[in-house]
């Protein structure tokens, strides 16, 4: 295993992180704890979590295994949990929230706590305001409940570099993958620049690289899966300094381990062919975060977005979607939705929740044109 200094924090962390949001959850949490546990032997020190995340058993989970590590004598590893200004949106709730995580991850403090999922600069302010949540992490930080106040962020890079500036946090939780790096990369640069440390979440793009390996076998060198090269991307990139992967068996660490003991760092001449590989519109897939399920009509946006990523990335025609709207696997995928497409009311709300800044309301309505097409050549 490789360790890189988490920013100007004097944390040596590991460059592959766990991210605990792909725990199996038809396992109990004494199961999905050995897997923690796994890692922390092949070295990762590095490991993230949130409130909510897995049906609200992550950070338990992480309990588990944390108290057992604990008992054990293995105390060098690094916690990272999370709390959202709109949730925490005072000083004592933001103190609660704090004392909570370490009760249920059983540790003494918190190395690394987030302020959650800032998605615009609102979200900051909230975040920022007299009696808010960063007012609460603060004297957490002074009780030595937290070592280190960040942010999670799903910003443009500018938008990371003006909170940066602000001089307020020590580091960045960013999506950042093989896919869309040029959308947030000029963030993730200004911040190893600086001093600060930057996480990438997401190496996968929600799923979307397994589900589409064959296609995307363009970003692979010969020998290698395009899985693989997304991988190693993240960790090969001297910006990044942990790459959070979320593991469902131990192969999965083994073979994550085995990539950062295999590469190299990356040049910013290897990046940038990378970049040329990549199309203009590989930035504007939908990562399948879900945060734009938020339709008043009760249009299960994510899904819809997810199935637009087959025009988007794989350039389809209008003809080719009007024929997979309403096939086996995009049917059940979307069939959830109490309400279709054409039902948008363009009210703009997931649009200003999306991660991605997508144009939203436009895909809608071209789906809405291929549902209506499409109705007339099946029995649904």
């Amino acid at each position: 295993m490789r360790y890189v200094d988490y920013g100007k924090t004097g944390k040596k962390v590991s460059v592959v992180g766990f991210g605990g949001l792909r725990f199996d959850l038809d396992k109990s949490n004494e199961e999905n704890a050995q897997l923690i546990k796994y890692a922390y032997e092949k070295g990762i020190n590095y490991f993230d979590t949130a409130p909510g995340y897995c049906d609200d058993r992550s950070e338990d989970i992480f309990g588990v295994a944390f108290r057992e590590m604990i008992k054990e004598g293995k105390t060098d590893f690094y916690v990272s949990t999370k709390g959202k200004p709109k949730m925490f949106d005072t000083s004592e709730k933001a103190i609660a929230a704090v004392k909570r995580s370490i009760e249920r991850l059983g540790v003494k403090k918190i190395d690394f706590y987030h302020v959650w999922c800032v998605r615009k600069m609102e979200h900051y302010e909230l975040a920022m305001k007299k009696g808010g949540q960063y007012e609460g992490l603060l004297k957490c930080q002074e009780e030595g409940l937290i070592d280190h106040i960040v942010f999670s962020s799903h910003q443009p890079g500018d938008e990371v570099m003006e909170i940066l500036d602000k001089n307020k946090f020590e580091g960045v939780t960013m999506g950042i993958n093989i896919l869309n790096f040029p959308y947030r990369f000029k963030g993730a640069e200004y911040a190893a620049k600086n001093g600060y440390g930057v996480v990438a979440m997401n190496p996968l793009s929600g799923g979307t690289i397994p589900k589409h390996s064959e296609e995307l076998s363009f970003l692979a060198k010969q020998g290698e899966t395009a899985i693989e090269a997304a991988l190693r991307f993240n960790i090969g990139c001297p910006e990044i300094t942990v790459s959070l992967i979320g593991f469902g068996k131990k192969q999965d660490i083994d073979d994550a381990c085995k990539i950062v003991d295999e590469n190299e760092v990356y040049s910013k001449e290897d990046i940038e062919k990378i970049k040329n590989r990549l199309g203009e519109n590989m930035n504007a897939i939908c990562s399948g975060c879900g945060y734009c399920k938020v339709c008043p009509k009760e249009i299960n946006t994510p899904a819809y977005m997810l199935f637009y990523n087959e025009k988007q990335m794989f350039k389809k025609t209008d003809k080719e979607m009007t024929e997979l709207v309403y096939g086996l696997e995009y049917w059940n995928y979307t069939m959830n939705s109490k309400a279709q497409a054409s039902e948008c009311i363009a009210c703009g709300k997931c649009e200003s929740e999306c991660t991605q800044h997508l144009p939203i309301i436009e895909r809608l309505k071209e789906i809405a044109k291929w549902e209506s097409e499409g109705v007339n050549d099946v029995t649904v």
